[in-house]
């Protein structure tokens, strides 16, 4: 886990209204962002029970579509 270090920018009355952070600190949230709806995804799918190809057809399958356009 990435240790953050926010920094805060307050209004008048001293309310947070945004968040800096360094370039590395964001970086590393969107990709715990992306890993996490990658994940949601996968879970989606395994909710749907269908059945699953291989990936040496699933690549096929691509390619002959590809062909036909």
């Amino acid at each position: 886990m990435l240790n953050m270090h926010p920094k805060y920018i307050t209004d008048e009355q001293g309310n947070k209204v945004s968040v800096l952070l360094s370039i590395k600190e964001f970086n590393a949230i969107l990709e715990d962002l992306e890993e996490l709806d990658d994940i949601r995804m996968y879970d989606e799918v395994k909710t749907l029970q269908e059945p699953s190809v291989p990936i040496d057809e699933a690549f096929k399958q691509i390619e002959t579509s590809r062909k036909k356009k």
